[in-house]
């Protein structure tokens, strides 16, 4: 591709950058930006927050977003996330 000196001139994505080098359409569904994808709140999971946020917001000298993922029933949600989730809501 003679053309492909000017789309070094943008930023890329690491899958862009390696459908440019091995050709698009090379990553498959599933890889790439599209795996990271967080799953959806339910809505039991956003009333354990609600109520988990409502129990320790009050409590002095703690972190209240590590309290909550102590005690947070499902595994696997970081910090960032119910920190989003909270400002969501």
């Amino acid at each position: 591709n003679k053309k492909a000196f000017v789309e070094l001139l943008f930023w890329k994505s690491p899958a862009a950058a390696y459908e440019m080098t091995k050709g698009y359409g090379g990553l498959q569904e599933g890889e790439g930006a599209v795996r990271s994808r967080v799953p959806p709140w339910t809505p039991q999971e956003e009333q354990e927050l609600r109520e988990l946020y409502w129990k320790y917001k009050e409590v002095e000298g703690e972190d209240v977003i590590a309290a909550i993922l102590a005690h947070l029933p499902t595994p696997g949600r970081t910090r960032k996330q119910v920190v989003k989730q909270l400002v969501r809501m």
